[in-house]
């Protein structure tokens, strides 16, 4: 069974959005803004679902291009993370904090899991291990699944 936890930290909200900009430099733009209004609503997405959201929903502007310059911006500055999906497509994570992810091959969607017992135990483990020539910085815990057919009918 999985413990789930609450995460310590939570997306921040647009005000502790425009305080990251300003820490980073970055000013606090109309399309950033909407970028990360759309993250809000969506978690983890690409580049261009956060485009579509953006059409749907905001009120500037955005290429495809300009969304998926200002999400890597913000991942280059840990702002926010990336994660790599089995069909090569980048996706970007509002969640920065430490968590697993659960990825569905089929739907390409991502799905957080807390489990503090878990990332408790990887991490003793790993501090036991020594990795000649490397230092571990982060763990990045990924399980790559497929929906069963009850959750493809449901």
């Amino acid at each position: 069974m999985l413990r789930m936890a609450t995460p310590i930290n939570t997306i921040p909200t647009l005000d502790e959005f425009r305080a990251q900009l300003r820490r980073h430099n970055l000013k606090a733009t109309r399309q950033r803004l909407e970028v990360h209004a759309a993250m809000m609503a969506l978690g983890h997405a690409s580049a261009d679902m956060v485009t579509e959201e953006i059409r749907r929903h905001g009120t500037a502007t955005v290429t495809l291009s300009s969304v998926y310059n200002i999400l890597s911006q913000l991942a280059d500055r840990r702002i926010y993370s990336r994660r790599l999906s089995a069909n090569s497509k980048m996706y970007f994570d509002i969640n920065t904090f430490r968590h697993i992810h659960l990825y569905d091959r089929e739907n390409h969607r991502y799905r957080d899991i807390f489990d503090d017992e878990l990332m408790e135990s990887i991490q003793s483990h790993l501090k036991r291990r020594k990795f000649k020539g490397f230092t571990v910085e982060d763990i990045d815990i990924q399980i790559i699944a497929r929906p069963t057919r009850k959750t493809r009918n449901a």
